[in-house]
């Protein structure tokens, strides 16, 4: 069985490639050629256990992961994991990935999809709340699908931030890494807005005109308590996309608006289906649009395997015996 650690993981997959792969996985989801259990969420003490099984036709996994939103005060990452990945014809272990560079690698990928597919190729500004693991993720892969000058970054903890920044300006030495001290800055500087907190409420403001003509990514609620998204964006939409249909009783920044008619069910489309063409898209309000995810373990399993033979083919990792 081979162990895969998070720095073997980025050498396996640059980040266009594994946008690639959950492009894939999302054509798949379409296609119902998979199965994937409901996950187990278990909460105590605001703390959280996930256990995301699934089962693919060439192999089957399972991610074990916990959130713990209190760890970025305590400036260590919110999530940790792990991913075994079997065969599908004997169930023998494969691997086992580290799951907290996988979940940022993959996630990261899921909201490139969304930019890939909802934005011009002429958006050059990135806007980025949450200063965190998967923030970075996202900020760094979506650069590989847009040529992006700037990027805007916003978060409440300012050395996180500046960290995050100094990180990033690393990674991406092209590109204007900005900090910013407020959401309003940040809406007025970024045509695309990726959300990556916790929050409890909404962290843009409810201010139309600031979100008009903005493309959204909503990453961080994955909770029905969870927002991120204010009431006045979703009257700027014609249509909502989400990952995976469970985002539907998942998330409150699609339970709340809902809930409080600011959006009908008929207006919510998975991404699949705009990428298979079983729908033709125009944009909302001066071309404002919102992508939602809440992940899925489709995700992980297409991503896994890739990441696995691509590192069989490098030479990369460990080899273990159970």
């Amino acid at each position: 069985m081979l162990y895969l650690s998070g720095k073997d993981i980025i050498e396996a997959a640059a980040p266009k490639e594994v946008v690639d792969e959950v492009e894939a996985a999302m054509v798949l989801y379409e296609k119902k050629d998979f199965f994937m259990p409901d996950r187990t969420q278990v909460d105590y003490c605001g703390n959280t256990l996930l256990l995301m099984p699934c089962f693919a036709r060439h192999c089957l996994g399972t991610k074990l992961v916990t959130l713990f939103p209190e760890n970025a005060e305590k400036n260590v990452p919110v999530l940790y994991g792990l991913m075994l990945l079997n065969s599908g014809e004997t169930g023998e272990p494969l691997a086992v990935l580290n799951g907290s560079a996988l979940t940022a690698l993959r996630t990261g990928a899921v909201g490139s999809v969304g930019i890939r597919h909802l934005t011009p190729y002429t958006v050059n500004t990135l806007g980025v709340v949450g200063a965190g693991v998967q923030g970075f993720s996202q900020a760094l892969t979506a650069c590989s699908q847009r040529k992006f000058s700037s990027v805007y970054v916003l978060d409440t903890a300012p050395e996180r931030m500046a960290s995050f920044c100094r990180k990033l300006s690393t990674a991406l030495p092209e590109i204007n890494v900005i900090q910013v001290k407020s959401a309003e800055h940040l809406l007025r500087e970024s045509q695309v807005v990726i959300t990556t907190t916790t929050s409890l409420k909404p962290v843009l403001p409810d201010k139309e005109k600031l979100l008009e003509g903005k493309y959204f990514i909503g990453i961080g609620s994955y909770k029905p308590e969870m927002r991120e998204f204010p009431k006045s964006l979703f009257k700027l939409l014609k249509r909502m996309y989400i990952d995976t249909d469970t985002a539907r009783e998942e998330s409150g920044d699609l339970i709340t608006p809902v809930e409080k008619n600011w959006i009908k069910k008929e207006q919510v489309f998975s991404l699949g289906k705009l990428i298979t063409g079983q729908i033709k898209d125009e944009p909302g309000k001066n071309g404002t649009s919102l992508f939602k995810s809440v992940g899925m373990a489709l995700f992980d399993i297409v991503v896994s395997e890739f990441i696995f033979r691509r590192a069989k083919q490098l030479g990369l990792g460990t080899e273990v015996e159970i």
